[in-house]
Formats: structure tokens, sequence, C-alpha cells
């Protein structure tokens, strides 16, 4: 316990956190690429104009035909200069057109798909290499003077202009990459990856056949010692290993009152405890600081997220105002993909326990039946009175029944596909009927095929 109450546990966990933040950024986020790559560029901008500088025979290996002033530092100054202004003239140009792009494609789909496209790598890499070239010739222009006597780094200048080749070649690169980019098509298939890639890192193990029945921890239900939040945020990342480590060390249970992707407000239960006389402040802190909150939902451990991205797209489709249902049809591909590597997937586990086999903590993951009906319930309720979409559904349900050998989860999908026929019946006529009842018998001939390999 003692190591637990030295060394300020809640200040480490919270720069743990902070620190997986900043990687998370890195691989995806929007600002910590770019700045990363032009510093690159700046530092070694400096050190090869130092270096040619320390040592000037370096320049003679530049061709004069390539660079004819070797001596003349005032041309070099005007290559350096053109080449920084051009640079940050053309990034402004286009990163304007970019964003006012972006707030196209968040009123047309969703304000969430801006988190996709500030993820994008080609993006945070033309962004890097633009700021990485005007940085380049800045702090080389001073390298380059008259006195005390003439001198103009040659092959630092050199690399200047190599550069600025290069950004004219991955300016038409991404101007490309973005017409294909904001395609609806291409937006939703991105997001689906990224979720897919959530599965994987929350659920990495392949869906075992047999599965051990565990207690869902009724005791918890009786707990009547919350540990309340501090701050207000949704749920971005919790720290398993360090909430089972603290768990041990102070000899307490702990239930997550909600999952990864809920909202916490301020002065609300966090976790119940079961003998909290046991925890000092010091320790209920570094419980807190396990949790990673943020004003906005992440896909670090948030799958549900990336489904209700793919759902927004999808009901501004089959809004009246928009009436686009191929859109919505391409979520529904989608989203069918999503819940297929679900359902490959063996669920987390919702105990960690200890050394001795006791359960420390419980937490709360989505199942399979709630990611469903985040999936396709809000899509079913807005398109009872459209068959493209519709058929679409059955489909995607009856695709997801193929893959599970699962009897309650095949019960589950044809209850779903029921919910679809009956809502349809509502709004279609008998004719119009037709193609759904052919599609949900089939449907239904897989959870009946199911029952009688059971018997």
């Amino acid at each position: 316990m003692a190591d637990f109450t030295t060394g300020h546990p809640a200040v480490i966990e919270r720069l743990r956190l902070l620190f997986r933040h900043i990687g998370y950024n890195l691989r995806g986020g929007f600002l910590i690429r770019p700045v990363l790559i032009a510093l690159a560029l700046g530092c070694g901008g400096a050190l090869l104009s130092e270096m040619e500088e320390s040592n000037p025979w370096i320049g003679d290996w530049v061709p004069r035909v390539l660079f004819f002033s070797h001596g003349d530092p005032g041309v070099a100054q005007v290559i350096l200069s053109d080449i920084a202004t051009s640079t940050m003239t053309v990034v402004s140009i286009v990163f304007a057109i970019l964003l006012m792009t972006l707030t196209l494609a968040s009123m047309q789909f969703s304000p969430r798909i801006i988190v996709s496209f500030a993820r994008d790598r080609v993006t945070q890499w033309t962004l890097g290499i633009f700021l990485g070239t005007f940085l380049y010739c800045m702090v080389v222009l001073p390298a380059t003077h008259t006195v005390p006597h003439p001198f103009a780094p040659v092959v630092t200048v050199m690399g200047a202009i190599l550069l600025a080749i290069a950004c004219v070649g991955l300016l038409l690169f991404f101007i490309h990459h973005i017409s294909q980019a904001i395609g609806v098509n291409h937006i939703v298939d991105r997001i689906a990856s990224e979720t897919e890639a959530a599965i994987d890192d929350v659920m990495p193990r392949p869906r075992r056949q047999i599965h051990l029945e565990t207690s869902d921890w009724a005791e918890a239900r009786t707990w009547r010692t919350p540990l309340v939040s501090n701050v207000s945020g949704y749920i971005r990342f919790i720290d398993l290993k360090q909430l089972r480590s603290l768990a041990i060390s102070w000899h307490v249970k702990v239930h997550l009152v909600r999952r990864v992707g809920q909202f916490v407000p301020e002065g609300t239960p966090l976790l119940l405890v079961n003998k909290p006389e046991r925890l000092s402040p010091e320790a209920a802190e570094a419980f807190r600081a396990a949790f990673d909150f943020g004003p906005t939902r992440t896909l670090q451990q948030d799958v549900e997220f990336g489904v209700l991205q793919i759902v927004d797209i999808a009901l501004k489709a089959i809004s009246p105002a928009v009436n686009d249902p191929t859109t919505a049809i391409g979520c529904i591909d989608q989203l069918s993909r999503i819940l297929i590597r679900f359902v490959s997937r063996e669920p987390p586990e919702p105990f960690l326990y200890d050394l001795r086999g006791v359960a420390r903590v419980s937490v709360p993951w989505i199942d399979f039946a709630h990611l469903v009906d985040s999936a396709f319930e809000q899509i079913r309720m807005y398109s009872r009175g459209d068959v493209a979409v519709s058929l679409r559904l059955l489909r995607a349900l009856g695709d997801i029944a193929v893959t599970t050998e699962d009897p309650l989860f095949r019960k589950l999908l044809l209850d779903r596909g029921r919910q679809v026929l009956d809502g349809c019946s509502e709004r279609l006529g008998a004719e119009e009927m037709k193609p759904l009842l052919v599609r949900f018998s089939a449907l239904e001939g897989l959870a009946a095929l199911e029952s009688s390999s059971r018997r």
C-alpha cells in the first residue's frame, strides 16, 4: 500500500494518461505530426548550413551548372526568401480552401467527420512538409552572409530547392487526394476502418465457441458508496491495469458506473466501492486519475463512436431535405462490416481479478445487442417508407447472421429484422412488401437452421 501512497500516484497516473493522449494524437492528430515534421526539417537546415560553413569544401560537390553563383550570398538569399514566401502563400490559400470544404462536408454529412479528416495522414504530411520547408528556409537565411566574409551555403540552398520541388508534387497529390477524400464513400470507409482497428485493440482475441459463465456481480448493486467524478466529460480511455493494481493494493472492489464513451457530469458517481473506509483521499484521487475525460468522444476504446459517425451520415442521407438513399445503403454496408468484425471477436473481460482469483474490478462494455441498436435502430425508424434502405437493412442483418453461430445472436438479429418488417408494413403496400418478405424469410431460415441443428 505504501507504494501507492508515496510518489503522488494520482499525478503519476495523470502524466501517464497525458503521454498516452499525446501518443494517440501523434498517430492521428492534426497538430503533433505536422509540428514534428516542420521542426525536423528546420533543425536539418540549421545543422546542414552549420556543417557546410565549417567545411566549405562540401559546396564543391554541387556542379556550377546547377548552382553557378557559389560565392554570391545574395543569390542564395533571394532563392531562400522566394521559396519561403511562396510556400506560406500556398499553405494559406490551400488550407483555407480545405477548411471551407470541411465545413461544407460537415454540414452535409456530420460534424463528427472532422475528427476523421484531422487524422488523415496525407493532410498531416502535406502541412508538415510545407511548414518545414518554410522553417528550413528561414533558419538557413541567417547563415548566408557577406561579412566578415561572403558565404553561400550551396548544398543547403540546393536542399531548399529540392524541398520546393517536392512541395509542388505534393500539392498536386494533395489536391487529388482531397477531391477523393471528401467523397462520402471514402469518408465512411475510413471511419469503418478506424472502428475495426479500435475493435481489434479492445477485443484482440478471436471468438471462442464455448463461453464460460461469469457472475453478474450482483453484490455491486447493493453498494451505496460512490466515488464521484471531479470533472465533467466523456470517458475516452480507462487504464484498466492501473485500476486493477489500485484495487489489489487497497484491498477493495470497485464497479465502474459508466462505460467508455458515456458522459459523466461533475459530482455524479464514477465508481461504486465496497469497504470505502480503506481508501485514503490520495487513493481516491488515484482511482479518478485512471480515467481520461474529454469534451468529445474518441476511438481509443469507444467502438460505438465509430458506429454513430456512420449512422449520422446515413440519417442525413435519408432525411427529406437530402433524400439520398444510395448513401444510406453504403453506410449500412459499412455498419454490417463493423458488426461482423465485432461478433468475430471475444468480448472484453467484464471482471479484472487478482492473483487469488478474486474479482476486484467490474467493467461495463457495450454488448452486441446495444451495438446493433446503435447501428440500425435509428436508420430503421427513419426508413420505414423506403423499400431500398429497408431491403439493405435486412440483407445486412442476414450477412451478420451468416458469420455467427451463436443462437442468441441470430435470434436477436431475427427480432431486429421483424421490427424492420413491421415498421414497413405500416407505410408500404402489399406489392412493395413482397421483396422485404422474401429477404426476411432468408433471415428466418438461418435462425431455423440453427434451432434444428441444436435439436
